[in-house]
């Protein structure tokens, strides 16, 4: 057999091997937000805020709650930072809003200790970010007088970007 012919024969079972695996599912393919939009949605968020007189911290995580953005408004308190990253983690983590998973967890006792798991805040501003019904990350806010004004902020922000979400 020819150099030419093993390699055309190599070239199909690598081929081959390649379909098999991809159609076994050992390889996946996820969406992530780029860190363009991620700061394209920590900016709106804060500035959504900011034209409600609130200074407050946006941060924007990805899809494995992983830190891409974060925006800090002038006179934020020192502790809006934290807060809007354990915000954010928690949506990401959860696929989930914020609020809702507080809600749920005051209502239902076998949900209650979900506040105790590191890294997780339940109280609102977490919205989880979709390109179509797939979560691509997070963003959290921290530092307007209430959950839900964080949330509110970061809703007017996700609204803003809709049209690139998909």
């Amino acid at each position: 057999m020819s150099i030419r012919s093993r390699l055309a024969v190599s070239a199909a079972l690598v081929l081959a091997a390649l379909g098999a695996q991809a159609q076994t599912g050992a390889v996946r393919a996820e969406k992530n937000i780029s860190l363009e939009l991620a700061n394209q949605i920590a900016t709106a968020t804060v500035a959504a805020c900011a034209a409600n007189g609130y200074a407050v911290a946006a941060t924007v995580v990805d899809r494995a709650g992983v830190v891409r953005a974060v925006q800090r408004a002038d006179n934020a308190g020192p502790h809006t930072i934290a807060a809007s990253e354990r915000k954010a983690f928690t949506s990401a983590s959860a696929k989930a809003p914020t609020k809702t998973m507080l809600e749920n967890s005051q209502k239902n006792p076998g949900a209650a200790t979900l506040g105790d798991i590191p890294g997780f805040l339940l109280l609102g501003g977490g919205l989880p970010i979709k390109a179509g019904n797939e979560v691509i990350g997070a963003v959290g806010v921290g530092g307007a007088p209430g959950g839900h004004l964080d949330e509110q902020c970061a809703q007017t922000a996700l609204d803003k970007v809709k049209g690139e979400l998909g």
